[in-house]
């Protein structure tokens, strides 16, 4: 936990996004003696975020000069993100109208959205946020940092351990995985016998798992999830929870392969609960 001596240090900021992550940062936040001022991200983030943090607010993902205004006159000067963003919101039809995008984002992401002088990549976009909010004097902490119990170990997690079949599935999809999130297009893959079914990029883990099992009707497919070989953790960490297990579980996978201290399990008893009971392996293994 990052040293906390004066009560402006006791003091953060929570840019939270969709999913239970955010939920389980805020309450490990509070728990820790923080006083949490949420920026909640309009139709992503969880209402029962009001009831956790000290102060909260929801605002469009174009109205970033607000947000920093929002959390520096709360006496912000650290914040953390948790939580996903659907990036295919910004391929909508007039997104950048619906959002009402600011000043304050427009000098930080004109070159991204109309001189088409940077990529779209995660990493592009995640990092031009940390640089906007910067430049309002507010510098960006690994969510992990405040709840390092949510970064999963190392081992087989279930009663259930892969066959010998599906460790060279592993295997296989582990390395394309890797290069997947080394060219930044996504972070999981879905193996059988050494065959790629389905790789993730914009739609996500979910409907990436779901398209496999719409390939594969036989099912008995692994699914691989790493951290990109330059992940950032203050963004983007690799997440898993019981609806990662439920997906996998319909789509008729077998295996969750995930990167042991650099991926998210939230709600880590309840998830392996749920994969025992669904007759899923789960392992976390270094790379």
């Amino acid at each position: 936990m990052p040293n906390a001596t004066t009560t402006n240090e006791m003091k953060i900021g929570l840019i939270a996004g969709w999913g239970n992550f955010p939920v389980r940062v805020a309450e490990s936040l509070v728990a820790q003696g923080y006083e949490v001022t949420c920026v909640a991200v309009k139709g992503h983030a969880d209402p029962i975020l009001k009831d956790i943090c000290q102060s909260y607010r929801e605002f469009g993902m174009g109205r970033m000069g607000s947000q920093v205004r929002y959390l520096r006159k709360a006496g912000i000067e650290q914040a953390t993100m948790a939580g996903k963003i659907f990036k295919t919101v910004i391929f909508e039809p007039f997104f950048l109208l619906r959002h009402f995008p600011d000043l304050t984002f427009w000098r930080h992401f004109f070159p991204v959205f109309l001189t088409r002088t940077r990529d779209r990549k995660d990493d592009t976009l995640l990092t031009t946020v940390t640089e906007l909010y910067a430049s309002g004097g507010i510098m960006f902490a690994p969510a992990t940092d405040f709840a390092p119990d949510l970064l999963i170990g190392e081992g087989v997690l279930t009663k259930r351990k892969p066959t010998e079949s599906q460790l060279k599935d592993i295997d296989f999809g582990w390395t394309l995985a890797r290069e997947m999130g080394r060219m930044d297009i996504g972070q999981s893959v879905v193996i059988k016998h050494q065959a790629a079914l389905a790789i993730e990029a914009i739609e996500g883990t979910d409907e990436c798992i779901a398209r496999a099992g719409q390939l594969c009707k036989a099912g008995g497919f692994t699914v691989v999830k790493t951290a990109k070989p330059q992940q950032d953790m203050r963004f983007d960490v690799p997440t898993v929870g019981t609806g990662t297990i439920e997906t996998i579980y319909k789509a008729g996978g077998k295996v969750l392969a995930i990167e042991a201290g650099r991926t998210i399990m939230l709600d880590q008893e309840e998830t392996i609960a749920l994969a025992n009971k669904r007759g899923i392996s789960i392992i976390a293994r270094k790379d």
